[in-house]
């Protein structure tokens, strides 16, 4: 059973996008301080990747997943998603600084 068909997976849900939609409509200031944080979330973010990446690599030499193609493939997907967390994080930075 996927968690997403789970009650209180739905229910978390709901309010994590209403609460986003809510905090859209703050004033500026409120904005300012809201885009702080999800900068701070977004390195969180990266980090994690980099992390998966150095487990993924762990076990692969350590021959746990013992098919190469999907090693690579999940690298190198991993490798795109950092990429792209990383381009989305100098992007938010760049339109936090121009709202100053």
């Amino acid at each position: 059973m996927s968690y997403k068909k789970l009650e209180i997976w739905e229910l978390a849900r709901s309010l994590v996008i209403d609460i986003h939609r809510m905090t859209m409509n703050l004033p500026k200031y409120g904005r300012r301080y809201y885009k702080q944080e999800f900068i701070k979330f977004l390195v969180y973010s990266i980090a994690s990747n980099d992390e998966t990446i150095d487990h993924l690599e762990t076990l692969f030499e350590t021959g746990s997943p013992q098919d190469e193609n999907v090693f690579n493939d999940l690298h190198n997907r991993l490798e795109i998603l950092g990429k792209k967390i990383n381009n989305f994080i100098q992007s938010v930075k760049k339109g936090h600084l121009s709202e100053k």
